[in-house]
């Protein structure tokens, strides 16, 4: 039950960029994320409903709404502006390397000692992030170099936010925190969505993904995600990384007609076997390669 529940977390949040891809360049990437968060918002609601949830909400406000701004209204429109520029598959393997990111945060910001396989896995990592923007770029993809440098900064912000969550609400539930956080990332977006609100008609397709993006991969997403941290561990339920990027790359080919390149899948590779270095997956591997630098 639990690998099914990880199988459909991991479909789910791939489909994230299907929709984004689909939907931002009929809305724009801040309209469209505006709408995403406050549809999340509408629908965590219920969580407010016991006063012991009200009361952490809003003892907890100011660390609920710097989540929201770099867990959700910052990362999710950098992810959404790179869709503009390269495929679904490719903006979800970028994401891919949040783990990266968190671990180099950590080092800069908390002092925190990188371990060899840490430092070995960013070393991977980030050359597969090479890789892959070396086939965007050379496939002459317009505005491909903005959007890599987007889904990085994106993936920093997640890395940052994942910190100061641990830091400021390890106390507050999970479902206020994750109610908090769309709150706040759609009360920050608000003003900034009206003036670039698109001026033509928007199609059907781009209002059925944009709902879909709010509604299943953020409100129903974030259900599936903590239900499996209580059943699972948490550990398990973040194994879901690695297979987010699988799920990017197939709804990206199936729906969008979307090429798989050997460069894709090689980058995609890298990057996902860094960040298992990183995150400490690979333990035995790691161990071996760091005693064979030795030798």
């Amino acid at each position: 039950m639990n690998a099914l529940q990880l199988v459909t977390l991991a479909a789910i949040w791939g489909a994230s960029f299907l929709f984004m891809r689909m939907g931002t360049p009929e809305f724009g990437a801040i309209p469209l994320i505006a709408l995403r968060v406050t549809i999340a918002a509408v629908l965590l609601s219920p969580v407010l409903r016991g006063a012991d949830a009200r009361h952490e909400f809003r003892t907890h406000a100011v660390p609920l709404f710097v989540v929201g701004v770099f867990n959700s209204a910052l990362p999710f429109c950098l992810l959404t502006y790179a869709a503009l520029y390269v495929s679904a598959g490719t903006d979800s393997i970028l994401n891919a390397t949040t783990p990266l990111w968190t671990a180099l945060v950590a080092y800069l910001w908390l002092h925190t000692p990188l371990t060899k396989p840490q430092a070995l896995g960013l070393a991977v990592g980030f050359a597969g992030v090479v890789v892959l923007a070396g086939s965007a770029i050379g496939a002459g993809t317009p505005g491909a170099p903005r959007a890599i440098a987007a889904a990085m900064l994106a993936t920093l912000s997640y890395g940052f936010a994942a910190h100061y969550s641990k830091r400021k609400l390890a106390s507050v539930r999970p479902f206020v925190s994750a109610f908090g956080s769309q709150l706040f990332a759609a009360i920050v977006l608000a003003p900034l969505a009206v003036p670039m609100w698109p001026q033509s008609p928007v199609h059907a397709s781009a209002w059925i993904a944009v709902i879909l993006l709010g509604a299943i991969c953020t409100a129903v997403a974030y259900l599936l995600y903590f239900g499996l941290i209580r059943h699972a561990g948490a550990q398990y339920a973040a194994s879901v990384t690695f297979l987010i990027p699988i799920f990017g790359v197939v709804w990206g080919a199936i729906f969008l007609h979307e090429t798989i390149t050997v460069q894709t899948i090689a980058g995609c590779a890298i990057i996902l076997f860094g960040t298992a270095l990183a995150t400490g997956k690979l333990k035995g591997f790691a161990t071996g390669a760091v005693r064979g630098s030795r030798q």
